[in-house]
């Protein structure tokens, strides 16, 4: 198998057999061994029967049904775990991105050995005000913060050599940080095509302006996993053991001036009267916290197992 083309899908029933056909043709003219897969994330149209038909129709057309929507993550993890191609491609079922960009992307992995080509929709056919300016600032805190320099981070069509796509898991929203979650492990050869985006053909939009909110914090969340995620206690036990020693610090400092004071016959305030000694106290708690908070992460590390959150419901040509 090439080609592996992995397509993640909620209600786009009006698109899905002019994008079979427009992939088919394409990978016909190119003489591809290929297979497309699509993930329905719990459709409440006819998407599942059209699938069901193009496969009964063609060997390559695979199908995987979600229970319910799990969202776009969960369906590209369970597109990843079957997919059989050396290279493997994944695109939006909505006709925005365009299968003409195939076999360029297939020969960049090929040919110049790239772990993994992202797509630029340089030119893009949305609305300014809630998806091309917030996506621009989005991209922006992404490069920053992820030190890699990608332009779109949240375009759908990129290309992955297989053990790429075979070393990483894609949970929650961590579809957008995929790159990301590549370098994290070890894969730094990542380069960057720009690609055609087209128009929306049929239907709207599944995501509003609160994926670039939702977005951020799933940022902040890959930048701490990727320093922190599997050694939690140098985090938390850093800033516990601080905290504490602060707390304890202070908690002496405030007892021996106590004592200076009565023992020189100095009238003084009683120690539960000083506020320092409440933020002493405050500070003992918060480190011993921040200390479990660090045992308790690296015990759920090493007793962890990789469930699968998201139910498979039926499955087609597997």
């Amino acid at each position: 198998m090439e080609i592996s083309v992995v397509i993640p899908l909620l209600n786009e029933e009006e698109s899905l057999i002019e994008l079979h056909d427009w992939i088919a043709n394409i990978m016909q003219s190119n003489r591809y061994l290929y297979e497309i897969i699509f993930i329905d994330d719990g459709s409440t149209d006819n998407s599942w029967q059209i699938i069901k038909q193009l496969s009964s129709k063609h060997e390559s057309v695979k199908g995987i049904r979600f229970q319910r929507n799990f969202g776009k993550s969960q369906a590209l993890d369970a597109g990843f775990a079957i997919a059989q191609g050396n290279v493997v491609i994944t695109m939006d079922a909505d006709l925005q991105d365009n299968p003409e960009e195939i076999p360029e992307l297939y020969n960049l992995i090929t040919s110049q050995n790239f772990d993994l080509i992202s797509g630029w929709k340089k030119k893009r056919y949305d609305n300014v005000v809630t998806k091309n300016i917030p996506s621009k600032l989005f991209n922006a805190v992404a490069r920053k913060t992820s030190g890699l320099q990608l332009h779109d981070f949240n375009c759908g069509l990129k290309a992955y050599k297989n053990e790429v796509i075979k070393n990483i898991k894609v949970s929650g929203e961590m579809h957008r940080y995929i790159p990301v979650l590549a370098k994290n492990e070890g894969y730094t050869n990542i380069g960057e095509k720009v690609v055609q985006h087209q128009a929306r053909k049929y239907g709207e939009t599944k995501f509003g302006i609160n994926r670039f909110i939702n977005g951020f914090l799933d940022l902040i969340t890959i930048s701490f996993l990727s320093k922190f995620g599997k050694r939690p206690m140098h985090f938390f036990g850093l800033w516990g053991t601080l905290m504490f020693l602060f707390g304890t610090s202070l908690a002496f400092y405030i007892g021996a001036y106590k004592l200076y004071k009565v023992y020189n016959g100095i009238k003084t305030i009683l120690v539960t009267d000083n506020p320092w000694f409440y933020i002493a106290l405050t500070s003992m708690i918060l480190g011993t916290l921040l200390f479990l908070a660090g045992f308790i992460g690296e015990l759920i590390i090493r007793n962890k197992n990789d469930e699968k959150h998201y139910k498979i419901r039926e499955k087609l040509n597997l």
